[in-house]
Parts: structure tokens; sequence; C-alpha cells
């Protein structure tokens, strides 16, 4: 087992330890407690050596691999010495039978000679014989060393023959051992072993090998994510990280023996421009391990957000305009994960074709299918191929037809064509205003099966963001929030592939308000370019939506859009964001809202198209982040303005609409008496009947019926119910108004954990208040346990009884990963958004208790509050109050700028 370490990469190697030199001191060492004096020593010349090696990195902070080899090359030299001090000092051995042998090797990254600044010591002890006594005192005095010196060791001791058939039982083992490298001892036990390793593993189950890394590979995806572009990605084990490069060395040393990377070059599987690919990720992967490492302090292998800012400062990226240096250097981290992908593909068609001899393919998938025209296209084994290295150089408008072909006939494209793509990408440049390459890019966009795929592939190859430049600028983009999970580009093809499942009916169940109203839509290709274009401004400073949609008015024509159309694409870019801010940040009883909503939609058109970009939009952000909540909101919106449109006026006056609310719901109540219906419609105002559906009036009548049934009248009456329609737990309150009583309300729901998505807040004729809240739990479901409704029932009961002001529950102080993010509070008031009440917007930090300090701080102003309604978007909350004075007037210019002062205030001091 003899691996190649880069050693000599490292420059003035005694500097880091001279182990001549540490030697000379070791056998200084008086006998008298010689292990722990020893022990001392080696953790000095260790700390001295670690001190050197960071020094180097703060110096020169892009050597990745430099870094790697030299802790690897510092971990060699301690254990050397310890082997030494062990084997002629503590328990010498001056004459060892043929049974009395240790051979040292290293496995994984120390076999590899790249060991990041916390990675573990991996050893096998190799032995002759297991019975030898002296072969288990070295190896025991050896580890007690390791473990004085705080150095985490995995380590095992066996014989050739349990190594050879432990091997064959564990593929993971197997890895270990193909990277074991002899560091010291016993050369010639070494070399016994790594010939029984290659004779008696590795020869005839190189196929088998291969097949089980990919699977091993894949399902590491799926564990991290399956995705490159997650937003804190794993940089060892992550989609497109340093596990994939060893993936790929460990097959080509594994089918080929090659010892160091570069050996994959001499082989084939990787041209000389490829390699330097290769190393160049390498190279920054392991410069980022290595910070990471550093920084954190411990073995640490997520780039979190924290870890993001600091490393980016680290290696010395600074901000520019539009893009600050943390974005700058994610950006590069996506390229260079993107990188590993593009050389993955290659590898294995390179390894696929090598190992083809036998007929039968083992890395990819065969498609059998074959179409019905290739246009000068070759298949390859069921994938679409080409016939030269010259073709998208004689004619670059192929290049865009590659994969138009491939979308057009649900073909995968070979990795060779991939791999002259990636190559000749700069041709694209070339054909960008020609119509047939843009009808042939309009085709892949909008494929009617998998249109993401094909997207994916051309931006993989590089081809997409040479052909659109535009969105080249956001490929490997990411947006530094808690609320993003994907970089730019994905996020966007990820959109494509949700639009084009809603077409095809696949999220009927999910959506179907949206596949049904895409079947009513004008033009499909409107739709998907606006989808594809709607973050296209990102990074660029300034509005994203306004300059957006001034890239759309430039770029639609060049794809073959009509005027109309491209039009409507550039309204839907500027704005892909109304829908979701009116549905969650405003009254939808207001029929201010509506109206405001209406007047900027215009069209039935524009509404439906609008609606289905807002659900592919919300659900291609992330996992989690399509709510039951979400789509009630938006379908609520929806239908309403629908509404509007299509009359164009409104179908009822506001008292008209409040009568058939009431005669709705005493149809709904007919075990009530007249009087008792008469006088229950008659105590609550308008805005209560045009604002609550039909099934929770009857609820709140039951509710108060039952409270006032009591004698005397109950004072505070509190259900808490599951609301399927929206997905979250309703919260009535029935009680006694008083000052400050939702503030009340909301403090109780903090202390017991619970989140507030919406409230409705009715005071009735007689002095009551009905208020209906919808609330979440921590993990932002619904409470489905009926004990854990009782508890908050309770706390709220207690809350609002208590002569005393509730207490606000302490937020928890900001971990790390928070403390990466700056949230600017903000406050906004506006007098025109409603006809009845001032609205005001409030952005702050997401934190515990925000909303009840909220409410306090309203209370404490002397003004009365008739609706709230709250989103959160990662670290940020957006929370929006609908206020009124006490005599019920909108607040004045005045009072509204001291009000946005204290709740700025308020923000501040959290």
């Amino acid at each position: 087992m003899r691996q190649q370490p880069r050693y000599a990469l490292i420059a003035e190697r005694r500097q880091i330890i001279d182990r001549r030199a540490v030697a000379e001191r070791l056998a200084a060492l008086a006998d008298k407690d010689l292990q722990k004096t020893a022990a001392g020593l080696l953790a000095d010349v260790m700390a001295t050596g670690r001190s050197e090696i960071e020094r180097r990195m703060l110096d020169h902070p892009g050597r990745g691999r430099e870094i790697a080899a030299s802790y690897a090359f510092l971990t060699d030299q301690i254990v050397r010495l310890i082997y030494d001090l062990v084997t002629t000092r503590l328990y010498p051995n001056h004459n060892p039978t043929r049974s009395e042998r240790v051979s040292i090797i290293g496995l994984g990254g120390t076999g590899r000679g790249e060991m990041a600044p916390f990675s573990d010591v991996d050893l096998m002890f190799l032995v002759a014989d297991h019975r030898s006594h002296w072969c288990e005192q070295v190896a025991e005095a050896m580890l007690y060393l390791l473990w004085d010196l705080k150095l985490k060791v995995g380590h095992s001791v066996r014989t050739p023959s349990e190594m050879v058939t432990a091997a064959k039982g564990d593929m993971s083992t197997r890895t270990a051992l193909l990277e074991g490298r002899w560091i010291w001892g016993d050369e010639a036990l070494n070399e016994e072993a790594a010939r029984r390793f290659r004779t008696e593993v590795v020869a005839g189950s190189e196929r088998e090998y291969v097949v089980a890394k990919l699977a091993e590979r894949d399902e590491r995806h799926q564990k991290m994510g399956d995705s490159r572009y997650v937003v804190e990605p794993n940089v060892k084990d992550g989609k497109g990280g340093l596990r994939d490069l060893h993936t790929l060395y460990w097959i080509g040393k594994y089918v080929y023996g090659v010892d160091r990377p570069d050996g994959l070059v001499d082989k084939g599987l990787f041209g000389a421009a490829e390699f330097r690919r290769f190393e160049r990720a390498e190279r920054f992967f392991w410069a980022v391990r290595c910070h990471l490492h550093r920084i954190s302090g411990r073995a640490e292998d997520r780039l979190s957000f924290d870890m993001q800012r600091e490393i980016a400062a680290a290696m010395r990226y600074t901000d520019r305009p539009g893009k600050s240096a943390v974005e700058r250097f994610m950006q590069f981290y996506f390229i260079n994960a993107k990188t590993v992908g593009d050389l993955t593909g290659l590898f294995l068609a390179q390894l696929d074709e090598q190992m083809a001899e036998k007929g039968r393919r083992f890395a990819l998938p065969t498609l059998r299918r074959r179409p019905r025209r290739l246009n000068g296209f070759v298949i390859d084994r069921g994938r679409l191929s080409i016939p030269s290295e010259h073709w998208f150089a004689e004619k670059p408008e192929r290049l865009i037809e590659l994969f138009a072909l491939a979308a057009r006939e649900g073909m995968e494209i070979h990795p060779s064509a991939m791999r002259a793509a990636a190559r000749d990408a700069r041709l694209a440049d070339l054909v960008r205003d020609d119509p047939e390459a843009n009808r042939q890019f309009l085709e892949v966009l909008t494929a009617r099966k998998d249109p993401d795929v094909a997207l994916r592939w051309m931006n993989e190859a590089g081809v997409f963001g040479r052909f659109m430049p535009d969105f080249g600028r956001v490929v490997a983009q990411m947006q530094f929030d808690m609320y993003h999970h994907y970089t730019v580009d994905e996020h966007s093809i990820r959109a494509i592939g949700l639009l084009s499942r809603i077409e095809r009916g696949e999220l009927a169940q999910d959506h179907p308000l949206s596949t049904a109203v895409f079947e009513q839509i004008a033009s499909r290709r409107t739709l998907y370019v606006a989808v594809l274009l709607h973050d296209i401004a990102k990074g660029r400073g300034g509005d994203h939506s306004e300059l957006g949609a001034d890239i759309a008015m430039e770029l639609c024509p060049r794809l073959g859009l009509d005027d109309g159309e491209t039009e409507t694409v550039a309204w839907l870019v500027r704005h892909h964001l109304l829908m979701s801010r009116i549905a969650f940040r405003r009254d939808l009883a207001d029929p201010k809202t509506v109206e405001d909503f209406v007047r900027e939609v215009q069209s039935p058109e524009r509404l439906r198209l609008l609606l289905i970009l807002t659900v592919v939009d919300i659900r291609a952000v992330g996992p989690g982040t399509w709510t039951e909540w979400k789509r009630l909101l938006l379908r609520t919106l929806f239908d309403a303005a629908e509404e509007r449109l299509r009359l164009g006026h409104k179908q009822r006056g506001r008292a008209e609409e409040v009568e058939a609310r009431q005669q709705a719901l005493v149809a709904a109540l007919p075990n009530w008496t007249k009087a008792m219906a008469k006088s229950h419609l008659r105590r609550l105002p308008d805005s209560y009947w045009l604002a609550e559906p039909t099934e929770w009036q009857v609820a709140n009548a039951h509710q108060v019926a039952v409270a006032e049934s009591h004698i005397g009248g109950a004072t505070v009456a509190v259900e808490a119910v599951p609301d399927p329609v929206s997905g979250t737990t309703r919260v009535s309150v029935f009680a006694a108004d008083r000052p400050g009583l939702f503030y009340r309300i909301a403090a109780g729901l903090s202390t017991a954990g619970a989140s507030i998505v919406d409230a409705r807040i009715h005071t009735t004729r007689d002095g009551m208040a009905l208020d209906n809240l919808l609330i979440v739990d921590g993990r932002g479901k619904p409470y489905g346990d009926a004990r854990q409704r009782k508890r908050l029932v309770k706390a709220i009961e207690t809350s609002i009884r208590s002569d005393d002001p509730p207490p606000l529950p302490t937020p928890a102080p900001l971990g790390k990963r928070e403390r990466a993010f700056r949230v600017a509070p903000r406050v906004l008031v506006n007098d025109k958004a409603s006809t009845r009440t001032t609205v005001v917007e409030v952005n702050g930090r997401d934190q515990v208790g925000l909303l009840a300090r909220l409410a306090l701080t309203i209370h404490a102003s002397g003004y009365q509050l008739h609706s709230a309604h709250i989103a959160t978007y990662g670290e940020r909350a957006v929370d929006v109050f609908y206020l009124t004075d006490v005599e019920g007037h909108k607040l004045g210019p005045a009072a509204g700028q001291i009000l946005r002062s204290n709740l700025l205030a308020m923000l501040e001091s959290a």
C-alpha cells in the first residue's frame, strides 16, 4: 500500500517539524516518566507545527492542497516519532521473531496524505500475528501517546488475512484500505498485505466496486439535499463537494491502480485541461474545509451562514457593487461544485467507454427509445451524441439543437456530447440573435415533458449562460438569507419544472386551482418565459423586479415573442411579488385590498398567469415554504379579484353582502329561535360579517351561546380547534373587551410556544370582544394533540384574567447562524391602503414574542387593533396591523409618525 502524498507541495517542511531534531530531543529524555515527558514534548512540537501551518494558511488562504498536505505531513512525522520511541525506549525488541512485526498504515485521508486541522487520524496496526504480546504492547502504547496529544484516532489491529476478509465483506473498509499508505514500521509486512489486497480483493471485482461506489454516492447526495446548490452546503459530503472528487479517484485507483489523481490523465479518464479544472476545484474545496475547521475549532464540514461570512473574509473576498463579499465567495463555491458535476459526467463517460467491451453499461441508465429524426446527431447506446469533435464548430446553432432534440425526444445526452458542448460553449455567443437558435431554445423551455432536465443540462454545460448572458449572471449566485434554499439559477430551473408538472396535471391534488387555471391561459410560452426571467436581475443592486422587466422587454422579441406577449412577460416579472405581498400582508376582507389589487392586474389573463407564477415561485424556494395557509390566502385573493374582473364591478354592495352572510348563518343554525338569531346578528359589526367565513361564524355563534348560558355569563371563553382548510389551529376568544386584550392573548400564546399567523379582532356593540386567530406550533404545523390545545386555552385564559400585565417571553440569544444576518428594522405607515383604518407594516428580525411586544407598543400608544397579518421569510418577520384611534378614526400624520418611532425603538431594543 503505497500512496504518493503531495508533500512536495510543502515548502520548508522542517519549519513545520524537523523529525530528526525532535528524535534527538526525545533520545535525550530520562527514562523516568518517559511516556509523560515525551507526550509533553510532542505536544509542544505539534502545537508549533500547527501554528506554522495556520500562519501559512492565513498568508496564502487559497492553497488548499498544500494546507491539507501540511497537516497530514505533521501527523506522519508525529506517528513515526511515537513508533520509534515505543519500539526503542518503552518496549525495545532487538531480535524480533517473524510474528513480532508491526506496520503502521494510514487509511482514508491519513492514507491519501490530505487532512484538515481537526480530521481524525485513521490508522491500521498491521501485525504478523495477533498472539504476539509485543505487538499488542506497541499498538496500545502508541494509541495512549496519540490520545495524550488530544488526537482523535480511528484504529484497527489486523493481520493481512483479517484485512482481506474485512475488505471482502464491506465496501467502506475496502475503500479505506484502497487508500492505505505505509507510514512506518515493518515495510515488508505492508508489501505482503498490499499484494494480497490487489490479488484477492481487487482483481475481478472492478465492476462491482464501481456500481457500489456510485450507489453510495447517490445515497449520500439524497441525505444532503440532492442538489449542488443548497445554500448551506456540506463541503465534504455534499453534492459537488470533496467526497465526489474522492469517488472519482477511488474508482480510478481501483480499476486502473493510479497512485495519484494526475494518473487519471494517463489512463485517458481526463484530458489535461479537465484535470486542471479538477485540481482547481480540489484546491478550493480543501482551502474552504481547512478554514472551516480552523474557524469553528472542530471537525465541521457544514458551511453554515455564519461560517460563510468568516471564510469569505479569511479568503479575502471583498464587496462589489450589487454583490457582497460573502455572496461572491459562495458564487465561486457553487461554480466549483458545478465543475465537479461536469467532471463526474465526463469521467463516467470515459470509464463507461473503456469498460463497455463486455457490452454492459453500469454508470448510467440506458434509454432504449430511438428518436424519429436525428438531424445528423447520433445515438450511442441509447443516448444522444455527436458524430465528430468538430460538430458544434461547424455549425454553432447545433449547441442549442442538441438540448432541443433531447427535450423533444426525451433522451439522455451522452457525456461525450456534454463534454464537447462545455468545451465549445463560447460558440453560443455567435447564435444569440439567430432566429432558429432562439426558436430551438424556446422549444427547450416549453417542452411538454420535463423541460427543467434539459435546461439543467444546458446550464451544466455552460451553454445556457453564454446563449443568455443575463441568465449567466445569476448562475451559482446565492441569496444570502435564511429563506431561500437554492441559488438563483437553480431556483428558476426548479420553478420551470414545477410549472411543467402543474401543466401536465401531476400536482392537481396540491394545486387544484392552478391546474384548472392553466387550461384557460392564452399563451403558455408567455408564462414559461416569465417564470424563467422572474429573478434574472437579482444581484445587480436596485429593484430586481424593475430591472428584470427591462431585461424581459429586450429579450422576449429575440426569443420570438410578439409585442403583446413581451408586454405581458415584462408586467409579470415587474409584479411577480405582487400577489403574495397582497395575500400575505393585507386584510383580504377589506374591499380596498381587492380594489387596489384589481387596479394593478387589470385583466383576467394577467390574474391567471400571476397566480401560477406566484405558486411555482414560492414552491421553488425550498422545502416547507408552501403551506395550506398560503394556499388559502392566494385562493381567496384570486377568487375575489376574478369576480371583480369578470363582472367589472362589485357584485353586491357592503350592506347586501352583510345581509347575505347573516342569512347564511341563520340558515346554518336551525335550532335557534328568531329572537336569539336577531340578538346575535345585531350585536356584531359589519366588519365581522365581511371578514369571517361562514364556518367560523357558526362556530363563534355556538361558542358565544354556550358562554352566555352559564349563570352570569362567562367572562372568558376560549376555543382551540384544528382548521384543516388553512392547515392551522383556529383560536377563538370571547371575553369582555379591555384595553390591551390582543396583547394579552399574544403574550399567552407566545409563552406557550405558539406563533400567530393571522388575527381578526372584533368588538360587539355591548362591549364584548370576539377574536379569531390562526396559530401554528414551532414547526409551522397545526396543533393536532387535544392535550396541547387545552394547554394553549389555559395559557390564554390565565393571561387574560391576570390583573398584572402578562410577562413577555425573553427572546433567546441569537445563535451564530442567526447573527450572520442583519435585519434592518423598518416601519411603514400607510393611510391609503384601507378606507377605514391605517395600515402599519413592521419589518424586523423574527424572534419569540415579537408580535406580543408589537401589540404592547400599539396598546401603550393608545390605538385599537382591528386585524393583524403575520408573514415570515427566513430570519425576517413582516407583521401588518390595521389600526384606528379610540374613536374609530384613522391615525393622523403626526400620530402615525409617533407610532412609527415607538415601534422602531422597540425593534431596535430587542
